[in-house]
This record gives structure tokens, C-alpha cells and sequence, in this order.
């Protein structure tokens, strides 16, 4: 008998996606939730019934608390999955569910508590004799306190909000002079994203390996590990590539590695799926960083090297089931590899690409998995993470699992939107990657970059240029009283309109920015959370002009040359468009530039 009739996944994209089909093989039916901008997502038709939540800004939908439990309540969902992000890892909504009488298929709240506090977290690892990176067990209030610390210990020092994670929050401060800057964004992240200012320092650790464990653990006691995964790769602090095992792990590290993480759970009563993150630094020590008390983005290459099934042990752990297996029946066969397919621009600084997907094909064959969250027609929504999908590939040993992710990627077609397909395609064909190095500088330089345009450029032909007299199926939504039904209509291919109206704006805008290329402008759609310049200020190239908050991410918006700030038109709280003239810097004896269309 299944453990739970229906439940609900309070989340949306690919891991949406992926907790459906999890439940569907237990026999459980499935209930999706959706914002307005999310009416056409895959996450809304896949699920057996879906409910609107509200407008699209995530504080109206995916994260109001009793706009979730509404839905649930109207479903008939008796437990409720939270999948990760939004409210995965919030102790007061685990709470709410819990006084609702639904089953919460996560962590007890008062794990999610202790462990979403990193000042909380490294004061429970320190007395469990769990080894930490040396810094701060109390919050740090002012740039006074950063600077000292900087001297004590040491430059780079790391600012960190305590209720961060996934980078967020996260500030690496290499002298005094940036201490103050590095403290204010810290803080302000910490605030945006996790309603929590507090921060700390901890000792910056220069390139080292990020190495996580996976553990499991039931109401009964029993707490495993399933070995480490390689999270090294990141670009601004937010993994791209993800692998298992590491590289640079071998079986008696992993020993004591997969120890700590089983200690680390124990110490907070942990119950369900969760990681422990670590840092390995060059001289093979090991501490602990933080705990992800929930299901992580990577956990598929887990999977496929244990043949495990987590979000199945996670469900059944929450209906009060055993392990279904112990720590001496974890084997671990070939190698794993995860890209991370965000729309991002690897040749613009990583900044977010939203846009309609016109071509949508996915790589297939043997060893190949892709968890997606998005088809052909799907819109890639400004307000929310830009990850569309995760190409995972299993074989035999790293060298071939790196060859068939090549493969796969070669194979994969997005259309009408930039991804990080190309990007991953240059990384597993470098040198540092193919070695098995950390791959520092490499990710973020000018070089892989410049590859991964050729790449993509090269990339198989989107199939966008079709027969008008084939017949396309498309689903569209009938959305009554807040409730989602699915209607399917055949109807002949359109022509080519769309496309080229599109490309006629791709092609406008390329000659305004043209016309204003004196003027700086924003490069994406996002939200204005601080403006560091006023009407006549001086500025130098490179200084931080405003920050733009786009996808989940900030982006400092920079001086492109020294100058006088003019036309400021910007301020804190405020929508930019792409491409919207924020200020123009402007030098002495020059004309002014022309005025926006």
C-alpha cells in the first residue's frame, strides 16, 4: 500500500518534475502548485491536478505559506515535499505543515533550525569534535570586527550570511579596503534571500576541493552515508558541474570523510535525505562547512552509483518506514557526471538569459539521464533560478563517463535561449578538467569562454524552420476557480512569424545599444537592490556603479571608464528591462550622447 494517497511538491521546474515520477512509481498520486507566471511551466502539466498560488514574485507565490497549505488542503494532499529552494529548508513553514496535520517529507524542523544557522551549525560541529574552518562562532556586527580579524588571521578573509547557502550570502574580502563593501552585500543578500542579515567570518581557503557527503537517516536511528560528491566547479560560488567520486578522494578518505558526515547528522537528530559540505584543502585536511538539510541539485549522481532511489527514501522515511538497506549494503559502481543547464550567458559574465525556448531536443541512449524542467515553448521566467535542466551520465570509469557527457551535450538542442551547453562542452574538453584538477581560473576566463561561443555556434542546427503542414500538439490550460485542467489541441504548424519578429527585436536592440553605447545600461531584467553612485559623482573603471538583482543573483553593474556619473535613472527597489540606460559616465569635451529611443 502506498504511504501517502496524494502529495503535494511545493516547488516547480526539474525538480518538480523529478519528485513526480518518484511518486508515481509508489503509486502516489501527484499535486503541482504554480504561480501566474508559471501557467504553461512542464511542472503544471505533468502533475495530476495543479493549483495557482498567486502573482509570480516568489514572496506571493511559492513562498506564502498559506497559499501552499491552501492548496493542500484543497487537494487532499496528505504530505507535502518541498523539493529544494523556496521553502526546502524554512523550520516555520515544516511547522505549519505539521500543525496542519500533513506529513512533512523533510528534516524535524529543529534540525532544519540548528543547521540553517551556519554560526548555530558550527558551534554544534565544534562540540561534536566535527573539524571546522577556523573563524567566528559568534555573529560579527561591523567593518571594525572584519578588519581585526583580517589582521588576526589573515587575508582573505570569507563574510558569510548565516542563514546562506548556494553562495548567497557569501563574500570573499582580500584586504581592509574591502571589508566594508564585502559587509553590506553580505548582509543585504542575507536579508533578500534567507529574511536574515547575520553574518560571520570564517578563514578564506585558497582553490580548495568542494567535497560533499550524502547521508540518509531514518526515525529509527540508523544514519548512513552514500559517499562523497565533487562539487568543485562553480562559477560565483554556485556549482556547474557536479561528479562522484571525487577525484581526489580515495577509499580510506572517504572512510573518514563519510564518518563525519554520519557524526555531523547524528549531532543534530537528523532524519530523511541531507548533505554535509566540506572542504578539502592541499594538504588533505578536511572541515566541515555546512549542512543542506534537504534534497541537494546533484543528488542524481548519487543515484546512479548506488543504484539508490533518494527522494523514494526520503518519502518513505517521512511515513515513518525504515532504511530500506544499511551501511554495508552501499556499493558504489563507475562514475557519475552532472552539467547544470542554466540559462546564463558564459560570454557575458554568467548573466541570466531568460526567453521563449522555440527548439527543445534532449540527448539520449546509454548511461544518459536529463532531469528537466522545461519543453519546447516553454518561457524561461526573470523571476526565478535560471537551471532549465541536469545532464547526468553514468559508464564505467571517469574518462568514459566524461566522453559520453560530451556526447550528450553535443546531442542536446535549446533553441531561442542562451544556455550553458557550450560552456560545458569547453570545460570537459580542458586540459585541468580532463586531468581532474580543481580547474581554478579556468572556469570564469576570457579563453573558455571564447571556446564555448565556437562551440555553441557549431552546436547541431535548432530545428526552428519547419513544414507549416505538420500538425503540432500543444497543451493549453484551463484554469478554474484556481484550479489547473489540461486541454490538448492539433493544429498545423505556424509560420515562421514569430521567429523572425523575434529576431527583427534581437536585431533593434543590438543598434540601440549601438547608439547608446556611451551610456551604461543594464544587461538583464532583474530588480535594482542598491544604487553606489549619485548625479555628479567621479568614478573610476571597474567601480560598482548599482547592484541588479536578476534569477536569484546579484550582479554589480560596473563603470566601463572613468568619468562623471550623468542621467542617473535608476534607484534601489525599481524593475530594469534589458538593455535600459541606468546612467551615462561621462568625460569632459565629449558631445552627449543621444537620447533613448
Amino acid at each position: 500500500m502506498a504511504p501517502f494517497a496524494k502529495v503535494l511538491v511545493a516547488n516547480r521546474g526539474e525538480i518538480a518534475v523529478r519528485v513526480f515520477r518518484t511518486l508515481r512509481e509508489l503509486g502516489i498520486g501527484t499535486v503541482g502548485v504554480y504561480s501566474e507566471a508559471d501557467r504553461g511551466a512542464l511542472h503544471v502539466a505533468v502533475a495530476d491536478e495543479a493549483y495557482l498560488l498567486g502573482p509570480g514574485p516568489p514572496a506571493e507565490s511559492y513562498l506564502h505559506h498559506e497559499r501552499v497549505l491552501e492548496a493542500a488542503r484543497r487537494s487532499g494532499a496528505e504530505a507535502v515535499h518541498p523539493g529544494y529552494g523556496f521553502l526546502a529548508e524554512n523550520a516555520a513553514f515544516a511547522r505549519a505543515v505539521e500543525a496542519a496535520g500533513l506529513g512533512w517529507i523533510g528534516p524535524p524542523p529543529e534540525a532544519i533550525e540548528a543547521m540553517g544557522s551556519k554560526v548555530t551549525a558550527r558551534r554544534l560541529m565544534e562540540a561534536a569534535g566535527v573539524p571546522v574552518i577556523p573563524g567566528t562562532t559568534e555573529p560579527v556586527e561591523s567593518v571594525e570586527e572584519v578588519v581585526a580579524l583580517g589582521d588576526e588571521h589573515g587575508w582573505p578573509l570569507a563574510i558569510k550570511a548565516s542563514a546562506g547557502g548556494g553562495g548567497k550570502g557569501l563574500k570573499v574580502v582580500r584586504s581592509a579596503d574591502e571589508a566594508e563593501r564585502a559587509l553590506a552585500s553580505a548582509r543585504r543578500e542575507g536579508e533578500s534571500y534567507f529574511a536574515d542579515p547575520t553574518v560571520y567570518v570564517e578563514r578564506f581557503l585558497e582553490d580548495p576541493r568542494h567535497v560533499e557527503v550524502q547521508v540518509v537517516a531514518d526515525a529509527q536511528g540508523t544514519v548512513v552515508h552514500l559517499g562523497e560528491r565533487d562539487c568543485t566547479i562553480q562559477r560565483r560560488h554556485q556549482k556547474l558541474v557536479e561528479e562522484t567520486p571525487s577525484p581526489a578522494v580515495d577509499p580510506e578518505l572517504r572512510e573518514r570523510i563519510g564518518a563525519i558526515a554520519v557524526d555531523a547528522a547524528r549531532a543534530v537528530g537528523y532524519r530523511g535525505a541531507g548533505t554535509i559540505e566540506g572542504l578539502l584543502d592541499r594538504s588533505g585536511d578536511y572541515f566541515f562547512l555546512e549542512m543542506n538539510t534537504r534534497i541537494q541539485v546533484e543528488h542524481p549522481v548519487t543515484e546512479l552509483v548506488t543504484g539508490l532511489d533518494l527522494v523514494r527514501e526520503q518519502v518513505l522515511v517521512a511515513a515513518g518506514e525504515p532504511l530500506s538497506f544499511r551501511q554495508d549494503d552501499v556499493r558504489f559502481s563507475g562514475h557519475a557526471i552532472e552539467c547544470r543547464i542554466n540559462a546564463e550567458d558564459p560570454a557575458n559574465g554568467f548573466l541570466p538569459a531568460p526567453g521563449a525556448i522555440t527548439a527543445y531536443r534532449e540527448p539520449a541512449g546509454p548511461g544518459i539521464r536529463v532531469d528537466s524542467g522545461v519543453a519546447e515553448g516553454s518561457e524561461v521566467v526573470g523571476l526565478y533560478d535560471p537551471l532549465l535542466a541536469k545532464v547526468v551520465v553514468w559508464d564505467a570509469d571517469r574518462e568514459r563517463a566524461r566522453r559520453r557527457m560530451l556526447r550528450a551535450l553535443e546531442e542536446y538542442v535549446i533553441g531561442g535561449v542562451t544556455t550553458l551547453v557550450g560552456f560545458h562542452r569547453a570545460l570537459l574538453e580542458h586540459p585541468c578538467f580532463v586531468a581532474g584538477e580543481t580547474c581554478f581560473g579556468v572556469v570564469e576566463s576570457d579563453a573558455l569562454a571564447e571556446r564555448a561561443a565556437e562551440l555553441a555556434v557549431a552546436a547541431p542546427a535548432a530545428p526552428e524552420a519547419r513544414s507549416v503542414a505538420r500538425l503540432r500538439e500543444e497543451r493549453l490550460g484551463l484554469e478554474l476557480d484556481g484550479r489547473r485542467f489540461d486541454l490538448r489541441l492539433l493544429r498545423p504548424e505556424p509560420p515562421h512569424a514569430e521567429l523572425a519578429r523575434r529576431r527583427r527585436e534581437r536585431a533593434a536592440g543590438g543598434a540601440h545599444h549601438a547608439a547608446a553605447r556611451e551610456a551604461v545600461v543594464s544587461p538583464m531584467q532583474g530588480t535594482v537592490l542598491a544604487v553606489e553612485v549619485a548625479e555628479g559623482d567621479e568614478v573610476r573603471e571597474g567601480q560598482v556603479l548599482c547592484v541588479v538583482e536578476a534569477m536569484k543573483m546579484e550582479n554589480e553593474i560596473t563603470a566601463h571608464r572613468h568619468g562623471v556619473v550623468t542621467g542617473l535613472s535608476v534607484a534601489a527597489g525599481e524593475q530594469v528591462a534589458t538593455g535600459q540606460v541606468i546612467c551615462v559616465v561621462a568625460q569632459e569635451g565629449e558631445p552627449a550622447p543621444p537620447p533613448e529611443p
